[in-house]
């Protein structure tokens, strides 16, 4: 943006109420919405599931029930925390829901491609290794978009300041 172009100094506040509106509009909240009811809707199912079993479940069962549980309420607490916000997050919901996304990918690609080369195939192991990765470069996509429009919404917001008085 030129410093001598008055008429995309006027774009700025626009450009930014365009945006700000679309980060806090009712559809961007019931998004979040379904995230948490997802999220902790999962992690109760699993928890009642592992509470429900007759036997004691083997430990490596324990620890995917548990880790599904974990997974399923840092969602509910993301959906949370974006929810509870009452001023503009500058798509720092975004970044930090990406990340989140990024890092449960990992873990899941990793723990499913371990089982698969415990109790699998090379061809298995290869196929659940290959799925994963896929997954995981589609997170680190998804997290790289994320951090391009929280830059760009900064830049906005702090473009608005130097031409607010």
């Amino acid at each position: 943006m030129s410093e001598q172009d008055p008429a995309a100094r006027r774009d700025v506040p626009r450009e930014l109420e365009r945006a700000l509106a679309a980060e806090a509009s009712l559809g961007s909240r019931m998004r979040h919405v379904a995230v948490g009811l997802a999220g902790a809707s999962g992690a109760a199912l699993v928890a009642v599931l592992w509470a429900t079993e007759p036997h004691p479940l083997p430990a490596r069962t324990q620890a995917v029930f548990a880790a599904l549980i974990a997974i399923g309420l840092a969602w509910a607490a993301f959906a949370t925390w974006v929810l509870s916000r009452h001023r503009p997050l500058f798509a720092q919901d975004r970044v930090l829901g990406a990340r989140l996304a990024l890092l449960v990918t990992v873990v899941t690609g990793t723990a499913g491609t371990a089982l698969a080369a415990a109790r699998s195939t090379a061809a298995g192991t290869l196929a659940t290794a290959l799925t994963g990765a896929v997954l995981v470069a589609a997170a680190a996509l998804v997290l790289s978009r994320a951090r391009r429009r929280r830059r760009e919404l900064l830049r906005l917001r702090d473009a608005l300041r130097r031409e607010t008085p």
